[in-house]
């Protein structure tokens, strides 16, 4: 118990230090690093939770998809970030704002929970009561059948921000040759083809 305890303050830990890092460090590409270790000590908390999947997932998903991508375009695109920080004093006081409704969410939730234990057992089970049932299948029971509606609309919700963020990023480059399919299929003979007649021993 002794061990488990201080495995989850190690992890704890270092997950508290890599966030305030990610926002503090000032070259991007230490930015995404330190995500991914937070990712990765968020990952362990789950294993020690017994939520091995959700575990895999985080690992998986977003250490192997979202935050090496990010890191690669970050590394890629010629972005100015001394530019984009000029705006930041404006926006603190915004953010102070936003930080302290979190903080006060935050004390409520901790204050319910030390006045009334039980109050966290009266909210919706998430895995069944059967003892035979692994994790991934009462997740995937769960998931598939109660908040499968809000499960298809996140990936709605995904699939327009994938698609505003592809059309964002869209940059046409001058001197560069594309194809349009409409204007090849609206092609006719008279604008493709022109014949000539050439007079013997002159040529063209």
């Amino acid at each position: 118990m002794v061990i488990e305890a201080l495995v989850f303050y190690v992890f704890a830990a270092i997950a508290v230090l890599c966030g305030v890092m990610v926002i503090s460090a000032r070259n991007p590409v230490h930015s995404v690093l330190y995500l991914i270790l937070a990712f990765f000590n968020a990952a362990g908390l789950f294993v020690l939770q017994g939520a091995e999947f959700l575990a895999m997932l985080l690992v998986i998903v977003y250490v192997g998809a979202v935050a090496v991508l990010f890191l690669f375009v970050v590394m890629m695109l010629d972005v100015d970030f001394v530019k984009l920080r000029e705006g930041f004093l404006q926006y603190l006081p915004f953010a102070g704002l936003v930080g302290l409704i979190v903080l006060v969410e935050l004390l409520m939730a901790v204050g319910g929970w030390i006045i009334d234990p039980t109050l966290i057992s009266h909210g919706s089970e998430p895995i069944p009561a059967l003892s035979d049932t692994s994790n991934i299948e009462a997740i995937g029971s769960v998931l598939y059948t109660k908040y499968i509606f809000f499960f298809q609309v996140a990936g709605l919700v995904l699939l327009v921000a994938m698609i505003g963020a592809i059309v964002l990023t869209l940059r046409h480059r001058e001197g560069v040759r594309r194809q349009n399919i409409s204007q090849q299929v609206g092609r006719t003979r008279e604008g493709a083809v022109e014949i000539r007649k050439v007079e013997s021993g002159k040529g063209i």
